[in-house]
């Protein structure tokens, strides 16, 4: 399997508990691959990545790797 090239990751943290702020919102730290508060994940930096985080940026924390 190829790799994507670019390499570029980011480190995802939740600061926050996402109850209370929706399904969808949910769904998108579920698929940032988030579980609990202070859990981080590194991910691709990808648009759809990049648009998930814009969507729960005030309860999460990114920085590059």
């Amino acid at each position: 399997m190829a790799s994507s090239g670019s390499g570029k990751k980011l480190r995802v943290t939740l600061l926050k508990s996402p109850f209370g702020t929706g399904k969808r919102h949910m769904a998108t730290v579920r698929g940032l691959g988030l579980r609990y508060r202070h859990h981080s994940v590194e991910v691709e930096d990808t648009p759809a990545v990049r648009g998930m985080i814009r969507s729960v940026g005030y309860m999460i924390k990114c920085e590059e790797v």
